[in-house]
């Protein structure tokens, strides 16, 4: 047989093997998920329109109106694109996948403030690049700006940014922000904004956009979807934006492999853009959701964990426990019926489990009460 790609010998599947269904008894902090219904009138647009024929090839961006839809709703969050600089991919990852094949050539470095979500390290990878992995500040996972300036070197070409994060729950200061726009001013790097989690921020926390400040629109490209704020994981819809350069790169990777996202789930993205009331209701249902769990995870035996800023994570540190975190899940999983995410499973997570809160106030509690009683038994 002939050789592989000898690049993929390098790429693990990051966090795929914990998101595998469990047993029928095991509660669940692993998926990164709403766990709502899509909205009724984004299922009702989208039946529409197949009824309506509307399963042909369409334009390859994505249709002119849903490409405006978006444009307008960057603009809430001061991100000035026109809407012929859009594009809609077939979901978030693949549209941060087009945007790092039109600005990372092969031997490019590309900074990662660590723990990074793990998509990030196999797609530098693939095209080629070198992730490098900074540290974030602990306990509060926000950027060390120093250490940021540090790694830079004459191959460094971008920097990924994602806040609010996975699997952190940072929500990144606009101060911060600013800080990381100057940096990549001074260094000539592109910023790769990943804001899928933009809509899910908690009290005293906003999303901040590198477009908010000088220099930064130039060089930003931002990359977001409908899969978390929305509920719409499976309808595998997601958007870049930036400048008009950046972006045309970016459509001639779209119609080089996807061509388009199915045309029928167009108009039903553009009626999901409207639905601020169903969207903030699921912002706060989370956020009730964040006080009870972090409060039950942060008092169990050994584990401590910064209060989660925005997105639906909770990354805690189980060092105390006496266990590492793939030692904590493991037997989570088989002693406890629970389902964690181990952190080593991420450059720089070593001694960290993600959990996520994306589940039942119920399951949460049921959960929280499994692990005490496990921890009390072995600690």
């Amino acid at each position: 047989m002939p050789n592989l790609n000898s690049a993929f010998s390098q790429i693990g599947r990051g966090f795929a093997a914990f998101l595998a269904p469990p047993a029928p008894d095991v509660i669940r902090f692993t998926v990164g998920q709403p766990d709502f219904d899509t909205p009724t009138p984004v299922v009702d647009a989208a039946i529409s329109s197949l009824k309506r024929g509307e399963t042909t090839y369409t334009r390859s961006q994505g249709s002119e109106t849903l490409c405006q839809a978006v444009s307008e709703h960057l603009s809430k969050f001061d991100i000035d694109v026109d809407g012929n600089d859009v594009v809609i991919a077939p979901g978030c990852k693949q549209a941060l996948l087009y945007s790092m094949m039109a600005v990372i050539e092969p031997g490019d470095e590309v900074l990662l403030l660590a723990p990074a979500w793990p998509s990030y390290d196999g797609m530098v990878k693939l095209l080629g690049g070198v992730p490098i992995h900074v540290p974030v500040h602990r306990p509060d996972y926000h950027p060390d700006i120093e250490a940021l300036r540090n790694a830079v070197t004459l191959k460094t070409k971008a920097i990924i940014i994602n806040s609010p994060n996975n699997p952190t729950g940072a929500v990144y200061t606009s101060s911060e922000i600013k800080q990381i726009v100057d940096l990549a001013v001074d260094s000539d790097l592109w910023i790769l904004d990943d804001m899928i989690y933009s809509t899910l921020v908690w009290e005293g926390h906003s999303y901040t956009s590198p477009n908010s400040f000088d220099g930064g629109a130039e060089r930003t490209l931002t990359i977001g979807g409908w899969s978390k704020g929305w509920a719409m994981t499976g309808w595998r819809l997601g958007w870049a934006a930036g400048p008009s350069e950046a972006m045309e790169a970016v459509k001639t990777c779209q119609a080089s492999s996807a061509t388009h996202v199915a045309t029928f789930l167009m108009p039903a993205a553009e009626v999901a853009l409207t639905l601020d009331k169903e969207i903030s209701a699921m912002g706060d249902s989370f956020a009730e959701r964040r006080l009870l769990f972090h409060e039950g995870v942060d008092s169990l035996p050994g584990v401590a964990a910064p209060m989660p800023e925005g997105a639906f994570y909770i990354l805690a540190d189980v060092s105390g426990t006496g266990m590492d975190d793939i030692e904590f899940a493991t037997r989570a999983l088989h002693e406890a019926k629970v389902q964690v995410i181990p952190g080593s499973l991420m450059i720089g997570g070593d001694n960290l489990v993600r959990m996520s809160y994306a589940t039942s106030l119920e399951d949460l509690e049921e959960g929280i009460r499994r692990l005490r009683t496990w921890l009390n038994e072995i600690i």
